[in-house]
């Protein structure tokens, strides 16, 4: 399976608008991937909470409808990274956004919606203006070899917490994808905690950040994909806009599970 990672930069001089197209041309760059995926909040950004309300869009706004056409020109599996989704009601918390990835089929049709169960901010910025998702999303995606893959999606702060990858390990996840936008202060641990995710759930995992600097804040880059043996199967050791391919065996994964089966000793 070939998997492109989409490492987006920018600044605030960027308007959205501006950088969604940009990204659309961008996906339609990689054809013969498999599956591309894109970071999360690259169009609002994620840090500049000011313009998270301005720039909120439904479930089928001007994001998603050109997400859904740049996967259609492609002809493959997008990750669409995540938006600040305009919820049609209030949630539990009395908020009415949502950050909420978008994945979408070669042929542009929407295959499944996951809001962030974990928000990032002590109080501030995502608790305080958005709801908390309540649905762990594992789907099937095509492999690219005529069979598929059982695969499961979370976002950025949600890598803090391995409960949530567990349940996906035990809904059948093999591969698991991880858009976000992590700062550069904690870089170290998105890179740490990405492998682990992998090794402890015998997983492929997928992490896509952003680079370049918003709201005052510089951003990690160093996008990564991890074998289920906690091997970096390819990386982007740097902040800046780039392209990471990386071919992944699926196969391999079944066979590491088969001769180091670690996931039949769990007690608890």
């Amino acid at each position: 399976m070939r998997i492109a990672l989409l490492q987006l930069a920018y600044g605030d001089d960027e308007p959205a608008g501006a950088r969604i197209d940009r990204a659309a041309e961008l996906v339609a760059q990689q054809r013969g991937h498999d599956l591309v995926v894109l970071p999360e909040l690259w169009a609002p950004t994620g840090f500049d909470y000011t313009r998270w309300d301005d720039e909120a869009e439904p479930l089928d706004g001007r994001f998603a409808a050109a997400m859904a056409d740049a996967a259609r020109a492609v002809g493959t599996t997008l990750h669409a990274g995540s938006f600040v989704e305009r919820l049609p009601e209030p949630g539990p918390d009395g908020n009415t956004l949502s950050n909420t990835s978008l994945l979408f089929s070669g042929d542009g049709e929407r295959l499944a919606v996951y809001r962030k169960i974990h928000r990032f901010g002590f109080g501030a910025g995502e608790p305080k203006l958005m709801e908390a998702g309540e649905d762990v999303v594992v789907l099937d995606l095509p492999d690219g070899a005529g069979g598929t893959v059982r695969t499961g999606l979370t976002t950025c702060y949600d890598l803090r917490f391995p409960e949530l990858y567990r349940r996906q390990q035990e809904a059948g996840a093999s591969l698991l994808l991880v858009p976000a936008a992590w700062p550069l202060a904690r870089v170290a641990h998105w890179t740490l905690l990405g492998r682990a995710r992998a090794v402890e759930n015998q997983c492929v995992l997928a992490q896509v950040n952003t680079g370049g600097t918003h709201a005052r804040t510089p951003m990690g880059g160093h996008s990564q994909v991890v074998a289920a043996n906690g091997e970096v199967l390819g990386e982007l050791a740097h902040t800046d806009e780039a392209v990471l391919s990386v071919d992944v065996d699926l196969a391999a994964t079944t066979a590491y599970r088969e001769a180091f089966p670690v996931l039949a000793d769990r007690r608890l």
